[in-house]
């Protein structure tokens, strides 16, 4: 769905006016971090703002500099924002820190954030995306290094097309795959050139801090002793001269129980509660369709089905978001429900098979109502499948005007952000009463005039989605303990990282941020911030784990991505790192020669070697003959990079073979006869 821009620029001018600014959350300093995390008392007298970047405060970003030791926590830190490190709207609102503070570190995605005037990105040699392994070459301009691990991490690096002004141009630094959760990383930025291949020096603070040791009452003492390891660091495992840096620092990747807590512990009080019965719901209605009327779908049923809310107002509406115990946990309101409105297909086939059932997830800001799109008729009756929906709450149709008063006051971000964690249950939910017996399957409305289910419920229950059904479908596959297999259609991670920038959707919304933070560095800076917040409520905080490697009380799971090569809408590069993170094989050929830009297509992604493919994960890119995307962070635009191909792989019959294959066997069958898949 695209709502339309002048109404939504129009509605925001007004929400920024009149959404105040919250307090900051008050925070603990405790126990020890893993690259000396200063006492309180060491830090007396310390600048705020980290003083190594000037031109705004949290520069450079991500930054251990804004934590504090916290002993209670899986890293041993606590992020300890204040509203004046926030980015200040037009209207001269800060935004309130507290829910971001709830982090013991930061996003496994964190796309790195510097200002260095003047700088040349090909006279310094960095590595872009077209070639990621010049990120681990011994001359390196930028150096990452798992303190952890001593490796070197892989990255491309790009300035900020999107600026206005070269003097607020930001430079970006993103990472190949993900960085490993609970992890520290130092930085080093050494040998920088600008356009005549002029050295760049580094500013006088930060020459001072790799000088000689300061006294202690020196303002900058702190600054030095916190960066003390992280020379050392990059010395010994990045072979980094001190003397050829420009700039360096560190910062902690949040835990993976800080990340996943909340959303596993809401469902898995949920699921304790409900037991071994199927969830409460209620049909509002049975449309049973002609042939005439519809040639694929023989019946429609429509309800509710009630879920326990876990958001701080009854019914958890837009705009709620979580309830907090004392403990610091989500806790849920005493009778509070949500009341999930779902949409279920059932195919003609079924009702002369029983089907597999599946859950089907929307597209952006959409709703349920997108269960009936044809593509997804058509995957219905020739593959058999019944798919039923619900919306993704907190980022569906119901909440756009809390997406954008968000947009104009990142403060307020944790409305969208918790509600679609509700969202994952209200669909876990829906899923557990398609895969119980005593489900839908035992309702008259799923059998047929004889009585028998049109759901096999001894196939259980899968997961399908396209675009934001996608993303969403990674997090939710991730954390269900019923749904084993899920495809993700035209799919991939990080909303404020690497998906908004790149993508024509967000064009829409684009005006809203420039009149709330006309400043392009604290757009990027308010992104990324947002980005803390959603990786408890999409893919990229459950990358990781969301395969082998599962969540407690979580089985293992297989995921086929398909994706659109030049996707208009959700940028490649998002899924390319996706699958890095999750370790999943690509089928090859992917690309016919020449299609690719990059030295190495797909490079850190291994290869399906033979058919059929059991592994856990895979990625099968198809493509319509879409030019390749940008290698700038823009989004493709027509005419100039030819129509969008989002939805050509969900069209293709040959795509839907490969889907009903993966989704009832496991496995991941070439339906492209070996060559590149084609679509559209």
């Amino acid at each position: 769905m695209r709502p339309r821009t002048r109404a939504v620029v129009a509605l925001a001018g007004a929400l920024l006016l009149s959404v105040p600014a919250g307090p900051a959350l008050a925070h603990d300093e405790g126990g020890d971090g893993r690259t000396e995390a200063l006492t309180a008392e060491e830090r007396a007298g310390a600048p705020e703002c980290d003083p190594i970047d000037p031109a705004a405060c949290m520069l450079p970003y991500p930054n251990d500099w804004y934590t504090v030791r916290d002993r209670r926590s899986e890293t041993g830190r606590r992020l300890a924002l204040t509203p004046s490190m926030m980015p200040v709207n037009a209207a001269g609102q800060t935004a309130d820190p507290g829910a971001y503070n709830r982090g013991d570190g930061f996003s496994p995605g964190s796309t790195l954030v510097v200002r260095v005037p003047g700088i040349s990105l090909p006279r310094s040699g960095a590595a872009p995306v077209t070639d990621i392994a010049r990120s681990l070459s011994r001359d390196a301009p930028i150096v990452i290094v798992d303190n952890e691990t001593g490796q070197r991490w892989p990255y491309w690096a790009e300035l900020d097309s999107h600026a206005t002004s070269p003097d607020r141009q930001a430079l970006l630094v993103h990472p190949a795959r993900n960085f490993i959760p609970g992890h520290t990383y130092s930085v080093g930025l050494r040998n920088l050139r600008d356009g005549s291949g002029a050295s760049i020096a580094p500013n006088s603070v930060f020459a001072s801090l790799v000088g000689r040791t300061l006294p202690r009452h020196d303002p900058l003492w702190a600054r030095q002793k916190q960066l003390r390891p992280v020379l050392r660091e990059l010395a010994d495992h990045g072979r980094v001269d001190p003397r050829s840096l420009y700039l360096a620092w560190d910062f902690t990747v949040a835990s993976t129980e800080n990340t996943t807590g909340s959303l596993l512990e809401i469902r898995d009080d949920a699921f304790e509660d409900l037991g071994r019965q199927a969830p409460a719901y209620t049909i509002t209605s049975v449309q049973d369709f002609t042939p005439e009327q519809d040639d694929r779908i023989a019946r429609e049923i429509k309800g509710f089905v009630a879920v326990p809310s876990y958001l701080n107002a009854p019914g958890g509406p837009p705009g709620s978001s979580f309830n907090y115990g004392r403990d610091g946990k989500p806790r849920q309101l005493p009778g509070n429900v949500q009341q999930a409105p779902f949409q279920c297909e059932i195919p003609r086939s079924a009702f002369a098979a029983p089907s597999q059932a599946s859950l089907y997830g929307h597209g952006l800001l959409g709703s349920e109502r997108e269960v009936r799109g044809s593509n997804v008729r058509s995957m219905a009756n020739e593959h058999n499948f019944t798919f039923c929906a619900t919306k993704w709450i907190g980022m569906s149709e119901d909440d756009i005007p809390v997406v954008i008063a968000s947009l104009t006051n990142i403060g307020h971000f944790d409305a969208v952000a918790d509600r679609l964690q509700q969202g994952v249950l209200d669909t876990l939910f829906l899923g557990r009463l398609l895969g119980n017996p005593r489900g839908f399957a035992a309702d008259p409305a799923f059998r047929t005039a004889e009585g028998r289910p049109v759901i096999d419920t001894r196939k259980g229950v899968v997961y399908d989605g396209n675009s934001q059904g996608g993303i969403m479908g990674g997090i939710t596959v991730a954390v269900s303990q019923d749904v084993r297999r899920g495809v993700l259609g035209v799919t991939g991670m990080n909303y404020g990282g690497l998906l908004l920038n790149r993508s024509s959707d967000f064009v829409q919304f684009q005006p809203l941020i420039d009149q709330a933070y006309p400043d392009k560095i604290d757009q990027q800076l308010g992104l990324l911030l947002m980005q803390l917040l959603w990786d408890r409520a999409e893919t990229n905080g459950y990358a990781a784990n969301l395969t082998d490697r599962p969540l407690p009380h979580t089985p293992r799971h297989q995921v086929l991505m398909q994706i659109a090569f030049g996707d208009h809408q959700v940028a490649n590069v998002s899924a390319e790192a996706q699958a890095r993170t999750m370790g999943a094989r690509i089928a090859t050929p992917a690309l016919a020669p020449g299609r690719s830009p990059d030295v190495t297509p797909y490079w850190g992604i291994a290869p399906i070697t033979r058919y059929p493919f059991s592994g856990s994960s895979a990625l099968v890119v198809w493509d319509s003959g879409t030019p390749a995307p940008p290698t700038t962070n823009t989004p493709p635009f027509e005419p100039d990079y030819g129509e969008d191909p989002h939805s050509d792989p969900r069209n293709s019959a040959a795509a839907r073979v490969q889907k009903a294959a993966f989704l009832t066997t496991g496995q991941v069958v070439d339906v492209c006869g070996g060559a590149p898949c084609r679509a559209g």
